[in-house]
């Protein structure tokens, strides 16, 4: 059995400003998977237009994900951050895999249904088959590690079914079957009006949710019309279970102190939501503020931003050239 060399890979489409969800959930745990891990952080605006995109938009959004990245402490000079588009490997590994992957396997993913809907005879294939291209996201990079949430778990177990099912129809050990990374308390950030809904950029709502670049005003005014209930803070973490709502004020407070929902849960016990609600908005306008402060620096100089784009897109070639050379000697291109 091969021994392969761990290594992170996670991407984030550009699909609008970024989110607390996408902070805590995602961009938070990248800081810290690099003390750890060599890692590599993806743009993905490939995966972006498998809806409709504004193409100006697209690409101010793909300088802005970069730029919170680089806010919230990812390291570009020691890790790689780069835009998907510009590594072709990206896009021949991901064709090599619809001939791998089964329709089948397609059809039982859960988000194309949602997203889809009753429309899915018109929607784009790209939308259907986007799952192997985040296999070849994935696997391009001989990746072990993936740092999800938990909606996207049913996505690396297709990773790791495409990657079982090309090492035996070819009869090699080539790619490794990547390993899940499920960190911190906050790895399902839901909407500040309906707990039972995950946090989105596409929710009608603005009070949904908190963006990284909302000023302190904004983060104290949505967290105080936050949905709520007339109710006393309850003692124990299991009578959360039906309160969605609170469940998500404290999971959110929990993950932005860095302690557990039980520790968050006892401060508040009893007690009514306008103080769990002052508080979590002062945390968050300490953990927002920053990040945001930092996010407006940087895309005042977004020649510097392309420039890392460029070298990250660079180093990502590197490791994926040989890889898709040796992919296509497998499976007879060469």
């Amino acid at each position: 059995m091969t021994s392969f060399q761990k290594r992170v890979f996670s991407g984030v489409q550009p699909t609008g400003t970024l989110h607390l969800g996408n902070y805590l959930g995602a961009i938070k745990n990248f800081v810290e998977l690099q003390k750890e891990f060599e890692c590599i952080y993806c743009v993905v605006d490939q995966h972006a237009i498998t809806v409709e995109q504004n193409p100006k938009e697209l690409r101010s959004n793909t300088l802005e994900v970069l730029a919170s990245f680089i806010a919230a402490g990812v390291d570009y000079k020691k890790q790689i951050i780069f835009q998907q588009s510009s590594v072709a490997e990206h896009s021949q590994l991901a064709w090599v895999f619809n001939c791998v992957s089964r329709i089948g396997w397609l059809n039982r993913m859960t988000q194309f249904k949602d997203k889809a809907g009753k429309n899915r005879e018109n929607v784009s294939v790209g939308l259907m088959v986007y799952p192997n291209l985040m296999a070849a996201d994935i696997l391009a990079y001989l990746a072990t590690h993936v740092p999800v949430g938990d909606d996207q778990k049913q996505h690396l177990e297709l990773s790791r079914d495409i990657a079982q099912k090309f090492n035996n129809d070819f009869k090699v050990d080539f790619f490794p079957l990547p390993e899940p990374l499920i960190y911190g308390n906050a790895t399902r950030v839901m909407s500040l009006r309906d707990g039972t809904k995950k946090m989105s950029k596409s929710d009608a709502s603005e009070l949904s949710r908190i963006l990284l670049t909302d000023s302190d005003d904004d983060i104290s005014s949505k967290i105080r019309k936050a949905k709520s209930d007339s109710d006393l803070i309850p003692e124990d973490k299991d009578q959360l279970q039906n309160k969605h709502e609170c469940l998500n004020l404290i999971n959110i407070l929990s993950a932005c102190l860095d302690q557990s929902i039980e520790k968050t849960l006892a401060g508040y016990a009893g007690k009514e939501y306008s103080k769990l609600k002052n508080d979590l908005a002062d945390t968050l306008i300490q953990v927002v503020g920053p990040v945001r402060k930092e996010i407006r620096n940087l895309l005042d100089n977004k020649d510097e931003l392309n420039k890392i784009l460029q070298v990250g897109s660079e180093k990502a070639s590197t490791i994926a050239g040989p890889i898709i050379k040796e992919v296509y000697k497998i499976v007879g291109f060469r």
